[in-house]
């Protein structure tokens, strides 16, 4: 559970900052709402995850994730240019989120039991 609301936590990240891009320094107030609802969701999320996964996985994947989107989203819009390396080093990043999943998680003591009790 706690990697779904990461997951869904980076897709917000990427909802805020293109709605940051698109607020015209708050002065446009649809994606003004939309940055602030999204930056509230997103930080709540992050932070019920990083209760349950190693907060240096936690924010490396939703940062990952945000990251990702964000470019994409703005070259599937065309406010900003495609090239062939962005989109190899994009995948990269999406292999290293991948990635990141995959690598088995040795708990610390203590902190872990705590979290799985919340």
């Amino acid at each position: 559970m706690a990697w779904i609301a990461l997951v869904i936590s980076g897709i917000l990240e990427a909802v805020w900052a293109t709605a940051l891009g698109q607020s015209e320094g708050f002065t446009q107030p649809g994606p003004t709402i939309v940055f602030f609802v999204g930056v509230v969701l997103s930080m709540l999320g992050l932070g019920w995850a990083a209760a349950r996964i190693p907060i240096g996985t936690a924010y490396a994947v939703w940062v990952g994730i945000g990251a990702a989107l964000t470019v994409i989203y703005a070259m599937a819009t065309g406010d900003e240019a495609f090239s062939p390396w962005k989109a190899v080093f994009i995948s990269g990043i999406i292999l290293a989120v991948i990635g990141l999943k995959l690598v088995p998680e040795k708990k610390k003591a203590g902190l872990v039991e705590e979290a799985e009790r919340a």
